[in-house]
């Protein structure tokens, strides 16, 4: 018997406002769609050798949930662009240290360049900002080396 082969699963969480990516205001964001930025971070793991899950809300209440979820389904990390919920998410950041994994939280511009704090980071192992679509790259490769850092066996706990 050949014993199963461990892949690293991460959840992507997606904000309020993401779904509109390429449409809403793209001098900030760019033109990359959502449905265009999800094929670069399937083709991500493909290479990488993890399992993806890329889920958009704009609830916090179905952010939350999603997250309790994902302890339930021994997700290995949260990449996470709250967007929308970066302001205003005292809900999501309580919910957000309450999980045993790391969390990356990534943001497509410089959010202190334009003015903006966000209330989820402090729950967050660390932030990646500024990259445009490449900060969700540099976001799931940080997601990577925490999760092998935690198990330099290469073997889930």
């Amino acid at each position: 018997m050949t014993a199963a082969v461990y892949r690293p699963r991460i959840l992507v969480l997606q904000g309020a406002n993401m779904a509109a990516l390429g449409v809403r205001q793209p001098e900030f964001y760019g033109t990359t769609t959502a449905a265009e930025l999800d094929a670069m971070v399937r083709d991500h793991a493909i290479g990488h050798g993890y399992d993806i899950d890329i889920f958009y809300t704009h609830h916090e209440g179905e952010a939350i949930a999603r997250l309790y979820r994902a302890l339930a389904e021994s997700v290995d990390a949260l990449v996470m662009n709250p967007a929308g919920f970066l302001c205003a998410g005292q809900a999501l950041a309580d919910c957000l240290r309450s999980l045993p994994f790391p969390v990356v939280e990534v943001h497509m511009t410089n959010i202190e360049k334009r003015g903006r704090r966000s209330v989820t980071v402090e729950a967050a192992r660390g932030m990646i900002a500024g990259l445009g679509t490449d900060s969700y790259m540099v976001g799931l490769d940080a997601a990577l080396k925490l999760i092998a850092d935690k198990n330099p066996n290469g073997g889930k706990p």
